[in-house]
């Protein structure tokens, strides 16, 4: 397996022409000819032949192991004074990986990881999948009945999770009955109910240096071996555990730096050598985007990669400075915050090359705002829990005169718009969007039912309507799905909507997005309450917080004296209930 800077890219060009300098399928065909490191070669994944980069890591353990090799003394991980590099992030693997499995874990067991972006993070996870165990990484922020179903729905035999997630997971350890042990990390004493702390297992991160040298276990796995368990809500508000596999997952190592050789030779450029960057991540790793397309890169790359305790843009600001990041990653709503920080000039930006976003709407003058104020790149693109996060990428001259869109998708990748009948549509017109590739999931994790409405045949049907252009680049327009998309953030209508409905003076609710300029769009619900009930909007507001995570909470909610507006089948008309918090209409 090498690098990306070890692929050679032919005669630099004598002049730089007016963009574009070639097409997309000229470029295209450049970066993946043969001997190229984006060549591509065809595999059957479950009985459908796909197209697949024919050099990425067979597994996460050798992309472990190469990031070691290769990287071994650079700085991989950093989280205010902490700083990890890869051989002493290796080494505490291996040492983790060697305790899962003297604590019985094994091929296929699952093993849970709840804390917030701890250098321990990928610690846990890559320990666990070098056993040729499935990680199952759960939402920080979820509350304990949220992580409870997590955990008993994905059978995890171990957890591992940091203090703060285990108050809110302990009052619920009776009912979890597949877990055979507990580790707790970055707690004053070991919890009560806990089997071990992670610190007298493999110290802390000051102390991993001091680990001895180790190699992971000996596991034989396949590309296609179960990897992963990303919990996604569905409709039925209940989350669906997305079943990843190592392809899946390691298909997202070459798709930012192919993405940025794209935009170079469209300008008319020849990529130069690549060196390491500096990452500046503010999401979480429970993330796909955080996890696949951010981690997974950075390891490829020998990234380092800048943790954050708390998103916070002025001490994003510093960080800038301090660390001379290259590249932001997060959602639009950082990106924001960042262009219109008031004390923006204070600090020295000029290390940043590329702002990169994703998981929520954003606006096109936020795209000519980084490129002007910030004179960086934007990127952004496409993806979802069940495609392993990317399928399309969209960055630089392209993302700057098409702002609306995702961007084309991956040359490992296939789009299509379908009608609800199941036929594919002419080009420009609007349906739902349809995903294949090799990032594709196997399908939800115990839920036939959900497998069979959302796979067909390899493709992945999104919920997304879209439409194509000629040269393939994808306009998402609407969502078919239900689903307010908050800062990044999935909040499904229907999960808030049950939980409004279980309050005594509720007969009647709906849950719709509000525009949000930073954060893309809020949720907001309408309420009716039944003859005779008393309710106002902060105690329903408090009711949903004790029940659902804070980003779930709606930031408005309008009493209405009349039951909510509805079609002839019975279905609330959510753009009358929008119009409504908009316009008071």
């Amino acid at each position: 397996m090498d690098a990306v800077e070890e692929a050679p890219l032919g005669e630099r060009m004598d002049a730089r022409p007016a963009w574009p300098a070639m097409s997309l399928r000229e470029a295209t065909e450049r970066l993946c000819a043969p001997g190229q490191i984006f060549e591509m070669e065809t595999v059957e994944i479950r009985g459908q032949p796909t197209r697949t980069w024919k050099n990425q890591p067979p597994s996460l353990s050798a992309l472990a192991r190469f990031a070691r090799r290769s990287f071994g003394e650079r700085e991989f991980l950093v989280l205010e004074d902490e700083r990890v590099t890869y051989e002493t992030w290796f080494r505490a693997t291996a040492a983790l990986a060697g305790a899962m499995r003297a604590a019985g874990v094994g091929p296929g067991d699952r093993v849970a990881l709840a804390m917030r972006n701890l250098p321990e993070w990928p610690v846990v996870f890559f320990a666990a999948v070098s056993l040729g165990a499935i990680a199952v990484p759960l939402n920080a922020w979820w509350t304990g009945p949220e992580f409870a179903y997590g955990i008993g729905n994905s059978g995890a035999k171990l957890l591992v999770c940091d203090a703060e997630r285990w108050t809110r997971i302990a009052p619920h350890r009776a009912d979890l009955r597949d877990l055979a042990a507990i580790w707790v990390c970055r707690a004053e004493a070991s919890p009560t109910g806990c089997s071990a702390t992670l610190e007298s297992l493999i110290g802390n991160s000051v102390t991993w240096a001091d680990l001895p040298e180790a190699d992971l276990p000996e596991v034989g796995m396949t590309p296609d071996d179960d990897a992963t368990i990303f919990y996604t809500s569905g409709t039925t508000g209940l989350p669906k555990g997305a079943l990843g596999t190592h392809r899946n997952i390691l298909t997202c190592t070459l798709a930012a730096a192919f993405s940025t050789y794209r935009s170079i030779l469209r300008r008319g450029e020849v990529p130069p050598r690549s060196e390491p960057r500096t990452l500046l991540m503010v999401i979480p790793f429970f993330h796909v985007t955080a996890c696949h397309a951010m981690l997974m890169n950075a390891m490829q790359t020998g990234g380092k990669i800048v943790l954050m305790r708390k998103w916070d843009p002025a001490t994003a600001l510093a960080l800038v400075e301090r660390e001379r990041v290259h590249v932001i990653g997060g959602v639009p709503t950082i990106a924001w915050q960042l262009v219109e920080h008031p004390d923006r000039d204070r600090f020295d930006l000029t290390s940043i090359e590329s702002i990169a976003y994703g998981g929520a709407p954003s606006a096109p003058e936020l795209v000519r705002r980084i490129d002007s104020d910030l004179v960086a790149a934007p990127n952004s693109g496409w993806g979802m829990t069940e495609t392993s996060a990317t399928v399309t990428r969209h960055g630089a001259e392209d993302y700057l005169h098409r702002p609306d869109s995702c961007g084309p998708p991956l040359p490992v990748a296939e789009l299509r718009i379908m009608d609800p009948d199941g036929r594919e549509l002419p080009t420009g017109a609007v349906g739902e969007l349809w995903a294949f590739g090799p990032q594709i999931v196997q399908g939800y994790w115990r839920n036939p039912e959900a497998t069979a409405a959302a796979f067909v045949d390899g493709w992945v049907r999104t919920g997304d309507l879209a439409r194509l252009d000629e040269e393939g680049f994808c306009y998402v327009v609407d969502r078919a799905k239900d689903i307010v998309i908050r800062g990044g953030e999935n909040i499904y209508s229907i999960e808030v909507e049950n939980v409004l409905y279980e309050h005594p003076a509720v007969t009647d609710a709906a849950l719709v997005g509000i525009p949000h300029r930073t954060l893309g769009e809020e949720p907001a619900a309408v309420v009716h309450l039944a003859p005779g009930a008393m309710a106002d909007e902060a105690e329903l507001q408090a009711w949903v917080r004790a029940r659902l995570a804070a980003f779930k909470v709606p930031v408005r909610i309008q009493l209405c004296d009349a039951p909510l507006p509805r079609n002839a089948a019975g279905k609330i008309l959510k753009s009358e209930l929008r119009d409504l918090l908009l316009n008071g209409a």
